[in-house]
């Protein structure tokens, strides 16, 4: 999938988010005059109306392309993406952190914010893969691999769905990984092995194919794998209830749909 210019996104923790920082429009380019609003679903750039979507850090690319999908079919509105890891974005909604939409990587998460939110309803699932350094120098071929004491690897923390995912399979497998760092997202994962920091570390299938060639990328076999649920959810506390569900049901359309697939999700 070709990567459109980028626009500018927030990939924030809590406290940066708890501080209410400026959120750019999904299609706004640099220098948007854009301000932020006291509360999701409020008055975007020009007087339209903005949607606050909390999303996890795995969706960062993929739903940047479906924002921009979403506004060219709902004229006047603009979509402004908060990214973190997914236990990140339940202490956000916890703190009453201004949203109208929630994305999260796994089912649990989401559960637990029964109270704060909608009906949730998934609109993608994931596989997770070895991300290793461009060329697979320490020639890594499998998860029985990632025990190895001279390699370096990384997981995400135990409290992040893609650290939990990781633990699962590497505890089937009856792989002993001594993680050199845990991450508080997969996003992290991916960026400490193209940066060399790293060996290999665990991330989801659509995670690798993001680095589009800056890292390579060691399959896990279905039958080791584990399948990681995306639910999406307005939340109780969005300005325009009626918007952040009408965004939901949006996720799961065909134009929707296409662009996740395209991005190596499949389908729920």
């Amino acid at each position: 999938m070709r990567r459109r210019p980028a626009r500018r996104h927030l990939i924030a923790s809590a406290l940066a988010t708890a501080l209410l920082l400026p959120l750019a429009a999904c299609g706004s380019g640099p220098g948007s005059g854009g301000s932020a609003s006291p509360a999701g679903g409020s008055a975007g750039p020009g007087g339209g109306k903005r949607l606050t979507v909390l999303a996890a850090a795995s969706l960062t690319d993929v739903f940047e392309d479906i924002g921009a999908a979403y506004e060219q079919q709902h004229t006047g509105t603009d979509v402004v993406f908060s990214f973190a890891g997914s236990q990140e974005l339940a202490a956000q909604v916890r703190q009453g952190v201004p949203a109208d939409v929630l994305v999260t990587a796994d089912t649990p998460t989401m559960d637990r914010l029964a109270g704060e939110t909608g009906e949730p309803v998934v609109i993608a699932r994931n596989r997770l893969a070895i991300a290793t350094a461009k060329g697979n120098p320490q020639r890594i071929t499998g998860l029985k691999d990632l025990a190895r004491k001279d390699l370096k690897v990384v997981l995400a923390a135990p409290e992040v769905p893609a650290g939990r995912y990781s633990r699962q399979i590497l505890d089937k497998a009856g792989v002993d990984v001594r993680p050199v760092s845990e991450e508080p997202n997969v996003r992290s994962v991916l960026s400490k092995v193209q940066l060399g920091e790293a060996d290999a570390g665990l991330v989801y299938v659509t995670d690798a194919a993001s680095a589009r060639g800056a890292v390579d990328t060691v399959a896990v076999p279905d039958a080791q794998n584990a399948v990681a649920s995306y639910p999406a959810a307005p939340l109780d506390s969005a300005r325009d209830g009626e918007a952040a569900r009408g965004f939901v049901d949006w996720l799961r359309s065909p134009r929707a749909r296409a662009l996740l697939t395209a991005a190596g999700f499949e389908a729920p």
